[in-house]
């Protein structure tokens, strides 16, 4: 099937044919919807907190925490734009000279514009656009609101002024506090991350950015550095990575076939958050905090949410120390009948493994294989919040093809949404995942696992997409926190609603974990 020169074209990449052959048989074959059992809820996949274990945990943690190599990993690779799409289609559109803006927002139903409006005096960035008008000669204050709303938009997002959708998101004012002082979102996670970093070594965070915003990101950590090292008492540790072009998957035709371009050569496009599997596996630390880069809350709020990622950090320590300890009694040789029952019993009830149906009719010396298997796995422990109707992923106990259960993280494009039973059970999830995971990637022996070990393929996702007019298939890489991390070993536990302050759009910054007042 493919030309020399399509073989020159693979290698090029980093990835090989046999590589590019395997994402073609996933579009022939399909990729299959995932079987939810049922959603995971209180006390059946999900640990809930009380008063008396928030501190136990939390002393946990800060009693163990400066003997740890501890990163926080950040996915910071996305550009703006989508925080901006109703003001994008708004400036096409819209012709101040022609209707009011009242008569727009009727005719278009952009309910987000008159939220936008109604607030444009509290966003981070307010001075900043009327100090771009004045420069350009415009009296802001003269202005009808017609005309204010339209020369605003414009300032924020016109490639000539301050063109705001094509920054990373990670460096658009997120926050003012007093005396007109912005910080971005990058500047929330450096103080946040100074909470819970070991007192005696550097807060360490790794960002997987897009390569050519690296030269932004640099100058605006050269840029607050001083600052917020003072203030923290801390001093930090900034590293980047970038989406691996090795990570790219083909895209295919309607028939199945790869998608050329005018050119004639293959089309690879990105696969999605999955590809940072293969940044993760390249960190090293005891305990790895990841959370997305608009997951932020402005200052006052830090304390609450630095308090639960110690929670799980500490619930990651203790359960890891017996996962441990039960390892090495594994490798024993007259380790008892009764050890075997306790180690599957830990599985169970703390690891929310359910064993294979015939374990128990297994002979003792592959009782002992299989339960050094379970358990010899990487650990991520997963805030999850109650589900407020967000779009997005969510807790769930899944079947596999062999009739196994596990406990998953579940997107909805994964599920059967013409089958009733699925969907119902979807729907009716009582937690959301707000991406808030706290991992150990380390075995019993302080090995590191190589986590691309621990993926299920099957778990990719086919989107249907246009380049240059023509229509075609192209295929994303299991999530990162889905199917990437199938065969991890999972704990959920119920953290609240103040961890979770994600920017989807802008107008998510006029909420009060964005606002100072």
């Amino acid at each position: 099937m493919f030309t020399e020169q399509d073989k020159k074209q693979i290698l090029d990449k980093g990835l090989s044919v046999e590589k590019v052959n395997e994402q073609l048989s996933l579009f022939e074959e399909g990729i299959p919807f995932t079987s939810l059992v049922e959603a995971a809820t209180l006390d059946n996949g999900i640990k809930p907190l009380n008063k008396k274990v928030i501190e136990h945990y939390i002393s946990k943690f800060e009693s163990q925490k400066n003997e740890l190599e501890t990163l926080k990993f950040v996915p910071a690779s996305g550009a703006a734009t989508r925080m901006f799409k109703f003001l994008f289609k708004f400036i096409k559109k819209y012709n101040p000279e022609e209707q009011s803006i009242n008569s727009y927002i009727n005719k278009s139903k952009q309910s987000e514009l008159k939220l936008f409006i109604f607030g444009m005096d509290k966003f981070p960035f307010y001075n900043e656009v009327l100090d771009v008008l004045q420069k350009r000669g415009i009296d802001f204050d003269t202005l009808n609101i017609n005309q204010k709303v339209w020369h605003f938009a414009h300032a924020m997002l016109d490639e000539d002024q301050l063109n705001f959708g094509n920054y990373p998101k990670g460096l658009l004012p997120f926050h003012e506090y007093k005396n007109n002082i912005v910080s971005t979102a990058f500047e929330e996670h450096l103080f946040e991350t100074a909470l819970y970093a070991p007192d005696n070594k550097d807060a360490k965070l790794h960002f997987t950015i897009s390569e050519r915003y690296k030269n932004k990101f640099v100058q605006e950590f050269e840029r607050i550095e001083h600052k917020v090292e003072k203030k923290t008492e801390s001093e930090f540790e900034i590293d980047f990575s970038y989406q691996q072009e090795s990570t790219d998957t083909i895209a295919v035709d309607l028939k199945n076939k790869p998608f050329r371009n005018k050119d004639g050569s293959l089309l690879f496009r990105p696969s999605g958050h999955g590809a940072l599997l293969t940044n993760l596996n390249q960190v090293d630390a005891d305990i790895i905090f990841i959370k997305n880069i608009d997951n932020v809350v402005v200052y006052k709020y830090k304390d609450e949410v630095a308090k639960y990622k110690k929670v799980l950090a500490g619930i990651l320590l203790e359960v890891q120390k017996k996962a441990f300890q039960y390892l090495n009694q594994l490798d024993e040789q007259n380790i008892s009948d009764e050890t075997l029952e306790e180690i599957s019993s830990f599985l169970q009830s703390e690891l929310n493994v359910r064993l294979t149906r015939d374990y128990h009719k297994y002979a003792k010396k592959y009782k002992i294989q299989y339960l050094r298997i379970m358990l010899n796995r990487p650990i991520r422990v997963c805030g999850m919040v109650k589900n407020e109707g967000e779009p997005g992923g969510g807790p769930f106990w899944i079947k596999n093809q062999y009739g196994e259960q596990s406990l998953q993280i579940v997107e909805s494009a994964q599920i059967n949404r013409k089958n009733k039973k699925q969907k119902e059970i979807f729907n009716n999830s009582t937690h959301f995942n707000p991406v808030d995971l706290v991992c150990g990637v380390k075995d019993y022996k302080g090995n590191k696992f190589d986590l691309m070990k621990f993926v299920d393929k099957k778990t990719a996702f086919i989107t249907n997409k246009t380049k240059t007019g023509k229509e075609l298939k192209a295929l994303e890489l299991p999530g990162l926190w889905n199917g990437s991390m199938a065969f991890w070993n999972s704990i959920f536990v119920e953290v609240p609603l103040i961890t979770f302050n994600p920017v989807k759009t802008v107008n998510d910054l006029l909420k009060p974990a964005h606002q100072i007042k």
